[in-house]
C-alpha cells in the first residue's frame, strides 16, 4: 500500500497517509487540526544500493540509499 504525502491548506500541517490508489482521496482529514481541505504533495522516494554495486562515477561516497545517475546531490 503506498504512502501518500498531504498538506492541509488550513493550517499548513504535512502528513502521510497510507492510501490504496483505488480509493482515491475523498475523506482525508488533517490529524491536526481535522481540516479536510488537504492537497497531495509530490512525493520522494528511495532506493537501495547493493553493497557489490560499483562506486558512483563522480568518485565521492554517495549518503545512505545510494547514487543513482546524479540522484545523490553529489554532482
Amino acid at each position: 500500500m503506498p504512502i501518500y504525502e498531504f498538506k492541509c491548506r488550513k493550517c499548513g500541517h504535512k502528513f502521510e497517509e497510507l492510501r490504496l490508489s483505488s480509493a482515491g482521496f475523498k475523506g482525508i482529514a488533517c490529524p491536526k487540526c481535522g481540516g479536510k481541505q488537504v492537497e497531495k504533495e509530490m512525493s520522494s522516494f528511495a532506493a537501495s544500493v547493493p553493497a557489490s554495486a560499483p562506486a558512483p562515477s563522480c568518485g565521492r561516497t554517495p549518503p545512505p540509499g545510494g547514487c543513482g545517475g546524479g540522484m545523490c546531490g553529489m554532482h
